[in-house]
């Protein structure tokens, strides 16, 4: 009788091997990701209403002319005669530099005036005698023309001298540093003993006068403030730290072109001369323009950051996953933010539990999901 196992046995037998082979491996290959758990996400429809839309800008405030002084002529600082937060007056000297050397050519211009002095009329001397002896037949006219010329040469050396001494006067007076106005000194860059270059600045003063309210707006909303500000309903305030009642402002100048570092404009807003209101006091520039009608606002609590930009999110209905959507944020009313790009109505987002929920994830609704209106008593 053969020992061999009949055809079946032997089936049987290799495909329960090749079965325990294929679990053997599968139980040592990579475990697959866990399904994130369906969640139950409140949402809204996002519509199209009405903001009384007020954005904040931090400021500070500063004199409307704040001048840089500097000496006119170079030399070493010999006193300082101002100290930080000083009030002075118009006229009042405020440093010193060293003179000796600018007196010197004070000295020496005014002796090469003397000189010069002389010589003209010495030249116009000799003219007046040599037309005499023209008249008596003595001397040529080529002669006489030669003393015209001498006696116009001398008169032009003694009119350079003369530009030159009073150069060199004005020279010696510029040692001193003048206040051109009355103000308040509130930067000191130089002290005694220091050699400083003509035009470097050595004193700050900020004029008495009218205040400005000083702030920075970043570029992408530059274009939007001057468009609201030509509307009649558009009101700035500044929220002065310290001051109950805010001041009324008046946007007077909008920057050009953005800070190389920040990429922000900076704009100035005329507040007058308050009392009680010091210079680079803490500030808040309170923008309102106006009630707004058209625009899109969703909760606070439906935005989240996510590399480094507003988002929210958006449920897909068909698939009921959400996907991240970035947008652009317009300013706050209220508990809500105004959207100023990146949603459009009709849209439903995510209105509360923002942090535990992934893209592509499942979820379903809790409940309704309320219009913009009544989803902002909902966020609260």
């Amino acid at each position: 009788m053969s020992d061999a196992m009949p055809p079946s046995t032997l089936q049987r037998t290799s495909g329960l091997w090749l079965l325990g082979v294929a679990a053997l491996l599968a139980a040592c290959g990579p475990k697959p990701p866990p399904v994130a758990p369906e969640r139950a996400v409140r949402t809204m429809v996002v519509e199209l209403g009405t903001a009384a839309q007020t954005v904040e800008y931090a400021a500070d405030v500063r004199a409307r002319t704040e001048s840089r002084l500097s000496f006119r002529v170079p030399g070493k600082v010999q006193q300082r005669l101002v100290n930080l937060g000083d009030r002075v007056k118009a006229g009042q000297v405020l440093m010193r530099l060293d003179g000796v050397d600018l007196s010197l050519a004070a000295e020496a211009a005014q002796a090469a005036l003397r000189a010069a002095t002389t010589n003209r009329d010495q030249q116009a001397a000799d003219l007046q005698r040599f037309k005499d002896l023209k008249a008596q037949g003595f001397i040529s006219g080529a002669e006489l023309e030669r003393r015209e010329v001498a006696l116009a040469a001398a008169q032009g050396q003694w009119e350079q001298a003369q530009a030159q001494a009073k150069a060199q006067r004005n020279q010696a007076g510029y040692v001193d540093l003048v206040a051109d106005a009355a103000g308040l000194i509130t930067s000191v860059d130089a002290e005694p003993g220091t050699v400083v270059a003509a035009g470097t600045p050595v004193l700050r003063l900020a004029q008495d006068g009218p205040r400005d309210l000083v702030f920075q707006v970043p570029e992408h909303q530059v274009a939007l403030l001057k468009q609201q500000l030509q509307s009649q309903a558009a009101r700035l305030q500044a929220r002065i730290w310290g001051l109950e009642q805010p001041l009324p402002a008046k946007v007077r100048e909008i920057a050009e072109s953005a800070d190389p570092v920040t990429r922000t404009f900076v704009v100035k807003a005329d507040i007058g001369k308050p009392d009680g209101v010091k210079l680079g006091q803490t500030a808040t520039a309170v923008f309102s323009p106006g009630q707004a009608s058209g625009v899109l606002k969703v909760p606070m609590s439906a935005v989240f950051e996510r590399q480094g930009s507003p988002h929210v999110w958006v449920l897909v209905p068909s698939t009921m996953t959400l996907r991240p959507q970035a947008i652009q944020v317009g300013g706050a009313d209220g508990n809500m933010v105004v959207v100023a790009g990146g949603l459009t109505a009709q849209q439903e987002i995510v209105i509360a539990g923002t942090h535990v929920l992934g893209e592509n994830q499942k979820v379903r609704r809790f409940g309704a999901a309320p219009a913009a209106s009544a989803a902002a008593s909902v966020a609260r």
